[in-house]
C-alpha cells in the first residue's frame, strides 16, 4: 500500500515535472523528473527494461531527505519517469532511504536493497543518523518494504566498525544461486572498509568479511562499493571521501577508484592488486554497475561533484547521470566507452581528414551541443607540437576547452569560461599514455555537460557547465603544427 508521504511525492513530481520542459534537459542523459537528484540506484535489467532508480528530493534543488526516483528505458539513453519508488516513511528509514541496488528474484519479484537512515539520540545527547539495511520488493513500479526490515543493523557488523557511517548496499547474485551484498562502513580509525555479507535467499543475511579497507591510504569513508568479476579479473569499485590527491590520479575531495585484483569466493579473500581511478574529470560520482544480458558490464555515475553542487535559483531540476559506458580491461587497466546504442541516435555527419592546424580553426558543419564527436590529433612535422586546443560549447563570451600538451602527456580541462561564476575548482589535468604525440579524443556533449574518452576508453573525463546553450562553436588551435581528422555526428534523442 502507497503510503501518504510516498503519494505526496508521486502526485508533487507528476504535476511540478510537467512544467519543466524537455528543451531545459539533457537530451540524452537522465535527470530528476523534478528537484534534486544524487547517486544512481537499483541500476538494473528487470523484464525487458532497463531500470535507474536515483536518490531524489523532489520539493528543492538541494540535498533533502532522501527518497527513491524511478526511469526505466529499453535503450539506456531516452529514459522513461514512472512513480517515486520509496519515500522515508517508517521510523527505520524517516531520515532518508539512501543509496542501494536491486534484482530480479527467482519468483520474478522485484527485490530492493537500500540504507535506511534513522535519526537517534546519543547517550552523550549529540543527534546522530543510525543507518541500517533494508528491503521492498515490487513488481517494477510499486514496492513493499519488508515487516522485517531492517535486515542489517548494527548487531550484524563486527566490533569498531560504526553504525553511523553503515550505507550504500550493492546486492548481487553469486554462480551457486546465492546472493552475496558489499556495503561501505567507516572503520576505528575513521577511515573506510567494505564488509561482505552473505544470504541463500536475499532475505536473511549474515557478515562474511572485511572485503578490503583504506588504513587512511585513499580518503576516509567508502561509500557506494560495487564488486564484479570483468575479463577474468574482480573489481572492487568504490568512492573514497576526503581523497587527498595522488599525482594526477586522483583529485582532493570525493572520488572514485577501481581496485583491481583477484578473489577466492571460497576463503572470501580479495587480493588488491592495482588501483586506478575511475574518472578524471570534475563532475562523477558514487557509479554503480550492472551486468547487461548480452553480458556487458555497464557503469552509471553520478554526473556531479558534491563540492560543486550549485544551482540557479530559478531551476526547477539539479543533477544528472553519466552515459552509461561499457567497461572491458585492456592492458591491465579498466577502460571505458559509452554504450554501443548510442550509434542508434547519430544524426547527419560531418566529416574531415588531414586539416591542418595552428591558428585557431572552425569547420563547416562543427558544431553543437547534443554530438557525438571524435578528433584524432597528430603533429604535422618532425618538431612536434607544444599543446592542441579545443574548445567546446563556444560563443562569444564562453567556453570550456580541451587542451592536450604532449611534452609531459597531460590533458587538461577547464570551465573557466562557462558562464559559472562561483569559486569552486574548473580545472583537472590527467596523464595520457603517450603515443609519440598523437592523440584520441571522443567528446559527447549534451547540452550542460561534456564527457570526453581519450585514446579509445583508456580515460573518462566528466564535467558539467551553466553555458548558455546559443554558445555552440567549437574551434581548434594548436601551438606547433598539427593534423587532425573529425567525425562529427548530431545526436537525434527522438529518433
Amino acid at each position: 500500500m502507497t503510503s501518504a508521504l510516498l503519494q505526496k511525492a508521486r502526485e508533487y513530481e507528476e504535476h511540478y515535472g510537467a512544467y519543466i520542459s524537455d528543451a531545459a534537459r539533457p537530451a540524452f542523459h537522465l535527470s530528476p523528473r523534478v528537484g534534486w537528484m544524487n547517486d544512481p540506484n537499483g541500476f538494473c535489467f528487470y523484464k525487458g527494461q532497463y531500470h535507474l532508480f536515483y536518490q531524489y528530493h523532489p520539493y528543492s534543488t538541494k540535498w533533502g531527505p532522501m527518497h527513491w526516483g524511478h526511469a526505466v528505458s529499453r535503450d539506456l539513453l531516452r529514459w522513461e519517469y514512472l512513480p517515486a519508488a520509496l519515500a522515508p516513511d517508517e521510523a527505520y528509514d524517516d531520515a532518508g532511504c539512501f543509496s542501494g541496488s536491486a534484482l530480479e528474484l527467482p519468483d520474478g519479484r522485484h527485490l530492493l536493497m537500500y540504507t535506511g537512515v534513522r535519526s537517534h539520540m546519543d547517550e552523550d545527547g549529540v543527534r546522530r543518523d543510525l543507518q541500517t539495511q533494508c528491503l521492498a520488493v515490487g513488481d517494477g513500479l510499486n514496492y513493499e518494504k519488508l515487516p522485517s526490515n531492517p535486515v542489517i543493523a548494527g548487531d550484524g557488523i563486527p566490533e569498531g566498525f560504526s553504525v553511523h557511517d553503515f550505507r550504500d548496499p550493492k546486492i548481487f547474485r553469486n554462480a551457486d544461486g546465492s546472493y552475496g551484498c558489499v556495503v561501505g562502513c567507516r572503520t576505528q580509525d575513521g577511515s573506510g572498509a567494505i564488509l561482505l555479507f552473505e544470504s541463500k535467499n536475499a532475505f536473511d543475511w549474515r557478515f562474511v568479511t572485511v572485503l578490503d579497507r583504506c588504513w587512511n591510504e585513499y580518503g576516509r569513508m567508502w561509500e557506494c562499493p560495487d564488486f564484479f568479476e570483468l575479463d577474468g579479473k574482480q573489481i572492487l569499485m568504490t568512492s573514497p571521501q576526503d581523497m587527498s590527491a595522488v599525482g594526477l590520479e586522483f583529485h582532493n575531495g570525493d572520488c572514485t577508484m577501481f581496485l583491481l585484483g583477484d578473489y577466492d569466493p571460497a576463503a572470501h579473500v580479495f587480493d588488491r592488486q592495482a588501483v586506478q581511478a575511475v574518472d578524471y574529470g570534475l563532475d562523477f560520482y558514487a557509479p554503480q554497475t550492472l551486468l547487461a544480458p548480452d553480458g556487458r558490464r555497464i557503469v552509471a555515475g553520478w554526473m556531479q561533484n558534491w563540492d560543486t553542487c550549485v544551482s540557479g535559483p530559478e531551476d526547477k531540476w539539479f543533477g544528472q547521470v553519466t552515459l552509461p559506458r561499457e567497461l572491458t580491461i585492456r592492458d591491465g587497466r579498466v577502460v571505458q566507452n559509452p554504450v554501443r546504442e548510442l550509434a542508434a541516435l547519430h544524426g547527419r555527419r560531418v566529416s574531415y581528414s588531414d586539416i591542418p592546424v595552428q591558428e585557431e580553426l572552425t569547420l563547416r558543419g562543427v558544431y553543437g551541443r547534443t554530438i557525438d564527436m571524435t578528433v584524432t590529433v597528430r603533429p604535422r612535422s618532425e618538431c612536434g607540437y607544444t599543446n592542441f586546443r579545443m574548445k567546446v560549447a563556444a560563443g562569444s563570451q564562453h567556453y570550456t576547452s580541451i587542451t592536450y600538451t604532449p611534452l609531459t602527456s597531460t590533458l587538461r580541462v577547464s570551465r573557466d569560461h562557462s558562464g559559472t561564476n562561483r569559486d569552486f575548482v574548473h580545472v583537472r589535468e590527467c596523464f595520457v599514455r603517450d603515443r609519440g604525440g598523437e592523440i584520441k579524443l571522443r567528446v559527447i556533449l549534451d547540452r550542460f555537460s561534456a564527457e570526453i574518452f581519450v585514446n579509445d576508453g583508456e580515460q573518462a573525463v566528466t564535467l558539467t557547465f551553466h553555458t548558455p546553450l546559443s554558445a555552440d562553436g567549437i574551434s581548434f588551435q594548436s601551438q606547433g603544427k598539427t593534423v587532425i581528422n573529425v567525425e562529427k555526428y548530431d545526436i537525434v534523442a527522438d529518433k
